[in-house]
C-alpha cells in the first residue's frame, strides 16, 4: 500500500480466477471511490490468475487489470499485491486461502472457505498465524433490510426471540439436463447444497440473531445421474442434451432443525431451515422471517429492497405491512437517493469490500472473516454427520467472528 501526495492511499489488488465473481469483485473494488469517497482510496488492479487464457486476457482488456497469468502463485508471489480475492471453484479455496496467508496477502474468499469444516479449520489457523485480514463472500448480510432486521432483534423491537424459518431455494439445477458440472462432484465441491446454499443461511442466521448451538438434518439427491459435462461448459447453468449420464455425489436439498445458543439476545430459540438448488417456481428465494414475542420481520432476497414487518399483540392494525429500504437502514444511502429506488446485487458486493478495505486499513469495520466461514462451516458439517446418523450434533462455539452480539 502506498499513501499518495494527495492523503489518498493506493492499494494494489490481486485476482485469481477471472469467472463471474472475479468480474464481481473487480467492479466492487472500482466502485469503492464513488460508494465510499472518505476512504480516499484508490484500488490499483495490478495482477489477475486463470488458467484459461482467454479469461486471463479479458482481465487486462476488459476489467483493467495491469497484468495477467496461468498460475495463481505468481499473483501472491508479487510484491505490488497488497490484497487478493480469491473466487476459484471450491476445491481450490482451502488450498489458495492457505497459500495466500502464507505470502502475508490480505484475503477476500467467495465461500465456502474449504470443502467442509476441516479444511475451513486449516485456513484460519493459517490465517490467524499470519495476521492476515480476512474476509467472506456471504453478500446477503449486507442488504439493509438484514441489517436493519439485526438491529430490531438486538434492541428488543420483536421481544424475545421463539423462532426462526429459513429458506435458501434456486432453480439453477431444476433442469435434470443441467450439466454435471464440479458442483456435482464430491472431491471438488464437497457438500452439496449444504456448502453452497446453506452455508449462506446459516450466516444470515448467526449474523442477525446469534450461534446455532444444535442442529439435526436430512438430505436428499433429487436426481442421481446427471449428463456429462461437455467440453468448456462446465457451469452448472449449462444443459446438455443426449450426454453421457454420470453419477450426482452430493445432495439436492436439505433440511435442519435448529437451536440457538450462545449470549445473543435470541439465545434458545429454534427453527427450521431448508435448502434446495432443485426447486421449480422459485428463482432465487433466499430469506429469513424472525418471530418474537412482540413481533415478527420477513426478508426475501427476491424482494431485496423491503422487509415486512409486524407489530405487536393488541396493534390497531395488526399485522404486515412493507416497509421500502431508506436511507435510514443500513449503507443504503451510498447507492439510492430515496426509497423505491432500489439496490442490487452488485452493491451488497461492493459494501462487502468496503468492509475488507477498512479492516485492511485499520480502521473500524466489521467484515465477515475466517472465523464466520468455520462457524457456518461447523454448522453444515454437523448436519451432514446428522443426516448420516440420524441424530442431533452439538455445534461448537468459535470465537472472532461477527455473529449477533447484545446490541449492534
Amino acid at each position: 500500500m502506498r499513501t499518495n501526495d494527495d492523503g489518498t492511499t493506493t492499494i494494489g489488488v490481486g485476482l485469481i480466477s477471472v469467472g463471474w465473481m472475479g468480474q464481481l469483485h473487480s467492479r466492487a473494488y472500482a466502485n469503492l471511490r464513488y460508494a465510499y469517497p472518505e476512504l480516499r482510496l484508490r484500488p490499483r488492479l495490478v495482477h489477475a490468475a486463470d488458467p484459461v487464457a482467454a479469461r486471463a486476457q479479458e482481465a487486462v482488456e476488459v476489467l483493467g487489470y495491469e497484468r495477467a497469468s496461468a498460475d495463481y502463485r505468481e499473483v501472491l508471489a508479487d510484491p505490488e499485491v497488497d490484497v487478493v480475492s480469491i473466487c476459484s471453484p471450491n476445491f481450490l479455496h482451502a488450498e489458495i486461502g492457505i497459500a495466500a496467508a502464507r505470502a502475508g496477502k490480505h484475503f477476500w474468499i467467495e465461500k465456502p472457505a474449504g470443502r467442509g469444516e476441516e479444511e475451513t479449520r486449516a485456513v484460519a489457523e493459517a490465517a490467524a498465524e499470519a495476521g492476515v485480514v480476512t474476509s467472506i463472500g456471504f453478500n446477503y448480510r449486507h442488504a439493509p433490510a438484514v441489517e436493519q432486521l439485526r438491529e430490531l432483534v438486538a434492541t428488543g423491537a420483536l421481544g424475545r426471540i421463539t423462532n426462526v424459518r429459513g429458506r435458501m431455494f434456486a432453480d439453477y439445477s431444476a433442469d435434470p439436463r443441467g450439466a454435471r458440472s464440479w458442483r456435482f462432484v464430491r472431491e471438488h465441491a464437497g457438500n452439496g447444497v449444504l456448502g453452497d446454499l446453506m452455508g449462506h443461511l446459516v450466516d444470515l442466521v448467526h449474523y442477525t440473531l446469534g450461534p446455532i448451538a444444535e442442529v439435526t438434518a436430512l438430505t436428499s439427491t433429487v436426481y442421481a445421474e446427471r449428463p456429462e459435462a461437455q467440453a468448456g461448459a462446465g457451469s452448472h447453468f449449462a444443459l446438455v442434451e443426449g450426454g453421457r449420464m454420470e453419477p450426482v455425489e452430493n445432495e439436492d436439498y436439505a433440511a435442519m432443525l435448529v437451536r440457538l445458543g450462545g449470549d445473543a439476545v435470541a439465545a434458545g430459540a429454534v427453527g427450521t431451515l431448508e435448502a434446495s438448488r432443485v426447486a421449480v417456481g422459485p428463482r432465487a428465494s433466499y430469506g429469513i422471517e424472525v418471530y418474537g414475542t412482540e413481533g415478527s420481520a420477513l426478508w426475501d432476497f427476491e424482494r431485496l429492497n423491503e422487509l415486512q414487518l409486524s407489530g405487536g399483540l393488541g396493534a390497531e392494525h395488526q399485522g404486515y405491512a412493507r416497509v421500502m429500504a431508506h436511507a435510514g437502514m443500513g449503507d443504503f444511502a451510498r447507492f439510492q437517493p430515496g426509497a423505491g429506488t432500489s439496490m442490487g446485487y452488485d452493491d451488497l458486493k461492493v459494501i462487502e469490500a468496503q468492509k475488507f478495505v477498512r479492516a485492511v486499513l485499520g480502521r473500524a469495520a466489521r467484515p465477515s472473516n475466517i472465523n464466520d466461514a468455520l462457524s457456518a462451516a461447523q454448522v453444515t458439517s454437523a448436519a451432514e454427520r446428522s443426516a448420516e446418523a440420524r441424530s442431533w450434533q452439538a455445534c461448537a462455539p468459535v470465537s472472532g467472528t461477527t455473529a449477533a452480539l447484545r446490541g449492534v
